[in-house]
């Protein structure tokens, strides 16, 4: 499996969000199916099926919670000045006459609206192993759009 990039706070609220479906979520999820039972025939019994179907999505998602959390590369979160763009810099730039902050962190913390971008989006592969100074060119459905780095930290 490839790696997942996180930052321990990252991988601390996964391991919390996994606890929790192998406890809580699971328990509630039992407690469902055996309510259901009771009412009978389970071929058209949609509370039972209901419940199978979250079953089988929290168990996905713990699986999926498990991949990531067993292959997770912890980036360090030290500021400190950077030379090149790598996952866990938090970099300026300058576009279109205004600067804007972005932090490159793994997929499973992506968050673009607050500037929080995956290194494999196609704004952070264009970040990545640039230095300050360097122009960006990204294609967007909008057009291609210039980046000037001004920081890495």
């Amino acid at each position: 499996m490839a790696d997942k990039y996180l930052t321990q706070e990252g991988l601390d609220k996964l391991k919390k969000e996994l606890e929790h479906l192998k406890t809580t979520r699971r328990k509630e999820i039992k407690h469902r199916i055996e309510e259901a039972i009771k009412l009978g025939d389970l071929s058209e019994n949609a509370e039972y099926h209901e419940a199978k179907d979250d079953q089988g999505m929290n168990e996905a998602r713990i699986r999926e919670l498990d991949d990531i959390i067993n292959n997770a590369v912890i980036i360090k979160g030290e500021k400190s000045k950077k030379f090149v763009v790598e996952v866990g810099c938090e970099i300026k730039t300058k576009y279109d006459g205004q600067e804007k902050k972005f932090t490159i962190v793994g997929p499973s913390e992506a968050d673009p609206a607050n500037g929080i971008i995956s290194n494999e989006s196609p704004l952070g592969e264009a970040f990545i192993g640039k230095k300050i100074n360097d122009n960006v060119e990204v294609e967007t459905p909008g057009g291609i759009i210039k980046y000037k780095i001004l920081s890495i930290e």
